[in-house]
């Protein structure tokens, strides 16, 4: 069940009387540094032997060949498979509307276009370990595809006797990736950042994961991309009022918690009543699940029941939990819409959960955790490009210009920035 946390009559700031997990401390930093190092400087061996070490796997070959996805596809369930193709197709639709082409701005005779280059090669990390994830391989390796980049690699950590689910391989396989590795962990974000033999660097590397490979990503920044999104472990702030059906409240705060450890799973409510019969009902919830025990451990860190005066105080909470996903299960659910500020993503009335975005709206579900959703957003498209300006003015439209780029450059002691328009306008 949630510890009840009562903000009432509580005014101003919140900084200070919201708890929060701590994902970066020295001990992580310096286990996820150790790896890195490793990994670097010992290439395939680092990676198999740290392998066997966190997986319990001894692998030989790191790469799987493309052909074992293919039959991987023919061996899953019928239904699992369609479904799988339905939200795929789901995922392709949604970021090819997001790719369309930038219209060119034009004015006073210059103008400016907008050219988005792929980057060559994406890495894909799909965590592992306590579940299965055929979806986020598809939320990361569809996105980069339509996006063009030339070669897109994925790393999943293997089971003990070194093989990947039938389930990931399927979904890689309608994905249409290039490239699929054995390998989890920082070490696979390492081998992606600075490469091995068996594994080519790449350009962005993309994906959610444990605290460790999100620190790993921090990490390896500057030596490869990454986008500015902490993609940790999950969460979820469910805003209820006594409208809300309280299971299907009460299993939306469950959902995130399924991952595992150091996620958030907070209820926010301004009625004591809502919050009473939805925290009873958790603890109905989790006692029948057969995820039961990582439920718990994200529930005993950081599952909360809040109770606040208002739906704006209850938007205030939210905003400054800055949350994965943000559901809007009470009466008007529309009307808080324009009050978030800080969140990866809305889940906008009683029939929109969360799990609804996570599996097939189309939109990525990797999206900003541990408060990044302040300054971040979701994966899309846009992560795979590199933005390169072009610019052409006519002769009239540089004579214009002229007179107040030479004034900016020589008040920046630029002599030669104002003489190259100044030159070109005087015809010389």
């Amino acid at each position: 069940m949630l510890h009840v946390l009562d903000l009432r009559g509580v005014v101003g700031s919140l900084e200070g009387r919201l708890p929060r997990p701590d994902l970066a401390g020295e001990g992580p930093i310096e286990e996820v540094r150790s790896i890195l190092a490793r990994v670097r400087a010992g290439g395939d061996d680092a990676l198999r032997e740290l392998t066997a070490r966190f997986d319990g796997a001894r692998i030989d070959e790191i790469a799987v060949p493309l052909a074992e996805a293919a039959a991987a596809l023919d061996r899953i369930d019928p239904e699992l498979r369609e479904a799988l193709s339905q939200a795929a197709r789901r995922i392709r639709r949604f970021h090819e509307h997001q790719s369309e082409p930038a219209q060119p701005f034009s004015s006073e005779g210059i103008t400016v276009t907008l050219r988005r280059i792929p980057v060559e090669r994406a890495g894909v990390y799909v965590p592992g370990g306590r579940a299965k994830y055929p979806s986020s391989l598809l939320m990361t390796a569809i996105p980069p595809k339509v996006a063009g980049v030339g070669a897109v690699a994925v790393c999943v950590p293997p089971a003990g006797d070194g093989s990947l689910p039938d389930e990931v391989l399927a979904a890689a396989a309608l994905a249409g990736v290039d490239e699929i590795y054995r390998v989890g962990g920082a070490q696979a974000i390492a081998a992606l950042a600075y490469g091995t033999k068996s594994v080519p660097a790449v350009d962005v590397i993309v994906g959610a994961g444990s605290r460790i490979v999100s620190l790993a990503k921090q990490e390896v920044r500057g030596v490869v991309g990454v986008p500015a999104a902490f993609a940790g472990p999950s969460e979820v702030v469910v805003i209820a009022d006594e409208s809300a059906p309280a299971m299907a409240a009460g299993l939306d705060v469950v959902v995130q918690a399924e991952h595992g450890p150091d996620g958030l799973a907070w209820l926010v409510t301004w009625s004591e009543r809502a919050l009473g019969e939805i925290n009873r009902l958790i603890g109905e919830i989790v006692s029948a699940s057969p995820r039961r025990p990582e439920i718990e451990s994200t529930l005993e860190k950081g599952g909360y029941g809040v109770l606040v005066d208002s739906p704006e105080q209850a938007m205030a909470v939210a905003n400054a939990i800055a949350p994965e996903h943000l559901e809007l299960c009470c009466e008007e659910p529309g009307r808080l819409l324009p009050l978030v500020r800080h969140a990866g993503a809305v889940f906008l009335g009683p029939f929109s959960p969360a799990s609804l975005g996570d599996y097939y709206a189309g939109p990525s579900h990797v999206l900003p955790t541990f408060g990044s959703a302040r300054f971040s957003s979701v994966l899309g498209v846009e992560d795979f490009y590199r933005r390169v300006h072009v610019i052409e003015a006519s002769e009239e439209g540089l004579a214009a210009a002229a007179p107040a780029v030479a004034a900016i450059a020589r008040a920046e002691g630029l002599d030669a920035h104002a003489r190259s328009v100044l030159e070109r306008k005087s015809g010389a």
